[in-house]
């Protein structure tokens, strides 16, 4: 079986309809209680954490997810004893062997309540924001969790000493003051070998003066940085008439929602006491004498290294003014501003059950719930509670996730890949699960302000983590719709789906369709695109308005033509319409090259196969011009075959996704490899030894037990940061032996 290390041993997963809770050695399953035995730690215990949570960077920066699936698998697991088809080609057999062991191995990692757990992991700047919560507000993590979070930190640490914007980035001043006053704040010695040659990265590099907007942000709220240096929030723009194309309504709704609360911090100049630990980390961090620092000067000071975007004239000459208004701020029109931002921070609160909307705005809410109410206010021990959703724990240590998950994104996806074929069916157990989990997590009530706080309505829609998270999501929707409807299809279950809710599925697919035709994320887009203008973080692009994206399109196309051939009689006209839409404005993505450019995950091979995936999808069935449809699949196959490695594979880095341009990896990615496979099946390439060698490489990759393994990072948001999702290595590589013995076995 898997190695299991002691150490791992005392952490154990519990699950409670989606949520996710890592307890150290719990007394019970029940996850509320997963608290008790986190501060009883012992010093052998820790030092076998530092024993047994010793992580190679080096090789790969990425976990294998080892401590959950690892001890799952010890647990539970068994060969699959059923009745596997038989090939008289001995080649084909191989790939039906493989397929039911993939899918066998992986059912195995599914919770009773019938979703995918895994790493979510990669951002490096989340988990420092939680700890600036934790420590303002006196409320220190257990010492379980405290050295896991040093364990992950220091094991993260590049070879120059810096910490990058993500595990596989270069160092970066953000994420090396970021890791390095976390690393203080959870006990680590100023004197520690890592932490001696991180201070010299920074100071060789100019000193925390020159951290991202973000990073000044939060080391003003540690009284490590001066409110002065920081451009102004204005929060009296949350009081601006809401047709306005700059009310910040209009902005995708997470930097809505990050801006928000740190509108609130800033208005309040939130800010920890002095003490010896902030006194010392001043000198530490930066080059200067911090009392003598001209922190005016420094408000759009950045490091060369961290700087992704260039502030526009437009956001200078809009400083110039915010910041002059500084000076002398008009009082009473404050004060309405701090009540609305607070109401609104309560509202998403209370929508999301003290979850929120990702982890940055979780930190910063919890921040200014604290703020105004204190600590022992029924707020913020709600706010406390939910930190625990987003923490992760592989042996590279204790993390914190991009999300809550992504339980229901995963199991849409898992679902769709096992039913591809008949050999999914031999798993019906498993489907029956899947479906109740995704069941259960449709959203089917409204919120009672969700109008007055700019909530897109959401009755029928599929959130991207849990139905507590609550934020409805176009792509997650299709994607849930499509597994729900593969599900009926399959005869395995009984709809507990009705009709009524599928249609509402399908309204709120509708309702998120762009002018342009394509669909965006959580909401319409609600400004032009001029308002990136105004974009303030120096390290992420395209982040002030919900764009229409091509995998977010394609998904909702897919659904769409899924669902007309079911129901045909419903909304003829205006589903066709949508369709027609969606598919042109594919068409107007795809590049020159043939690929599509990948805004959510790595990267050309991602998004060309959701692309193709759509157009093949439609064509033939009068959405469309054929000749157009077919001359776009050429395209698209034509660039994949032109990037297939000399192995049979594909491979790309995340410098796609930053640098816009496809960038090879040195070795073939099993999840690149089964995008690109996916693709040319849907396509119908002709030259099938194409495919059969990208599928020997699936084969070749995958372990005894059924598993592929963790390779290079393969999500990304907002071009220039990545994001770990362990159960692609899974999903996809199943999906695409499934589709293969499905068409040629």
């Amino acid at each position: 079986m898997l190695n299991v290390k002691p150490g791992w041993k005392n952490w154990h997963l519990l699950t409670e309809k989606g949520r996710q809770i890592w307890a150290f050695k719990p007394d019970s399953s029940d996850i509320n209680d997963h608290l008790q035995n986190a501060d009883k730690i012992t010093d052998e215990e820790i030092a076998r954490f530092a024993e047994d949570f010793q992580f190679d960077k080096s090789g790969n920066p990425n976990s294998g997810d080892k401590v959950f699936r690892n001890t799952v698998i010890n647990s539970n697991f068994r060969e699959f004893d059923g009745k596997i088809p038989q090939s008289e080609n001995p080649e084909a057999q191989k790939v039906i062997d493989a397929l039911i062991k993939g899918i066998n191995y992986y059912a195995y990692l599914q919770t009773e309540d019938g979703n995918w757990p895994g790493d979510y992991g990669g951002p490096l700047f989340l988990l420092p924001g939680l700890l600036i919560a934790a420590y303002i507000s006196e409320t220190p993590f257990p010492r379980a969790h405290q050295e896991m979070m040093k364990i992950y930190l220091l094991n993260h640490q590049n070879q120059d000493a810096g910490w990058g914007m993500h595990i596989e980035g270069e160092s970066t001043m953000f994420g090396t003051v970021m890791q390095y006053v976390s690393l203080r704040i959870l006990g680590v010695d100023n004197n520690h070998e890592q932490l001696v040659k991180a201070r010299t990265w920074i100071k060789t590099n100019g000193g925390a003066t020159g951290i991202p907007s973000w990073g000044k942000f939060y080391l003003s709220i540690m009284n490590l940085y001066d409110w002065q240096g920081f451009n102004s929030l204005f929060p009296e723009m949350w009081l601006f008439p809401k047709w306005l194309p700059v009310h910040p309504w209009r902005y995708w709704c997470h930097s809505r929602m990050v801006y928000l609360p740190m509108a609130y911090c800033y208005a309040q100049r939130i800010k920890a006491p002095e003490n010896d630990l902030i006194l010392s980390l001043r000198q530490e961090i930066y080059n200067e004498d911090f009392a003598t620092i001209d922190w005016p000067k420094q408000r759009n000071a950045v490091c060369e290294k961290d700087c992704y975007t260039t502030p526009s004239p437009v956001l200078k000459w809009m400083n110039f003014f915010t910041n002059a208004y500084e000076k002398i701020p008009c009082g009473w029109l404050r004060k309405r501003a701090i009540a609305f931002i607070l109401k609104y921070l309560n509202a998403e609160d209370e929508q999301t059950h003290y979850i929120n909307i990702g982890p940055v705005n979780k930190a910063i809410n919890s921040i200014c719930i604290w703020h105004a109410f204190g600590k022992d206010s029924e707020q913020f021990k709600k706010h406390t509670a939910r930190w625990y959703d987003y923490l992760w724990v592989a042996e590279d240590g204790m993390k914190m996730n991009g999300y809550n998950g992504s339980q229901l994104w995963d199991t849409a996806f898992a679902t769709r890949a096992m039913l591809e074929s008949e050999c999914g069916k031999l798993f019906p157990k498993t489907i029956a699960k899947s479906y109740e989990f995704i069941e259960f997590s449709q959203i089917k009530s409204e919120h009672s302000t969700h109008a007055e706080f700019f909530r897109h309505p959401m009755i029928g829609s599929w959130p991207f983590s849990t139905a507590e998270n609550g934020w409805p999501v176009a792509d997650c929707t299709a994607e849930g719709l499509s597994a729900t409807l593969a599900i009926h299809y399959s005869g395995l279950v009984h709809p507990a789906i009705d009709d009524i809710r599928i249609k509402k599925a399908v309204d709120v697919i509708l309702s998120y369709q762009n002018a342009d035709g394509g669909w965006a994320t959580y909401e319409l887009t609600r400004a032009p695109k001029w308002l990136e203008k105004l974009n303030p973080s120096e390290v992420f692009a395209d982040i002030m308005i919900d764009y229409s994206w091509t995998e977010c399109t394609a998904a909702c196309v897919i659904s769409l033509v899924e669902f007309h051939e079911a129901y045909p009689e419903y909304k003829n006209s205006e589903i066709r319409n949508a369709i027609s839409s969606g598919i042109h404005f594919i068409i107007k993505q795809q590049k020159p090259d043939g690929s599509w450019y990948g805004g959510w995950a790595v990267c050309f091979t991602y998004a060309t196969w959701f692309g193709v995936e759509a157009i093949s999808k439609a064509k033939g069935k009068s959405f469309y011009d054929d000749d157009v449809l077919s001359a776009s699949i050429n395209k698209a196959c034509t660039f994949l075959v032109n990037k297939q490695k000399t192995d049979g594979g594909w491979g790309e880095t995340f410098e796609s996704c930053s640098k816009l341009v496809y960038t090879e990896a040195e070795t073939s990615q099993s999840v690149n490899t089964a995008w690109a496979l996916l693709t040319l099946m849907a396509a119908d390439f002709g030259d099938k030894s194409i495919i059969e060698s990208g599928i020997n490489v699936l084969l070749s990759r995958q372990t005894d037990i059924g598993d592929w393994p963790q390779e290079n990072i393969s999500g990304v948001f907002n071009y220039n940061c990545m994001i770990t999702y362990a159960n692609y290595r899974n999903i996809f590589p199943i999906w695409a032996l499934n589709r293969y013995s499905s068409r040629y076995v």
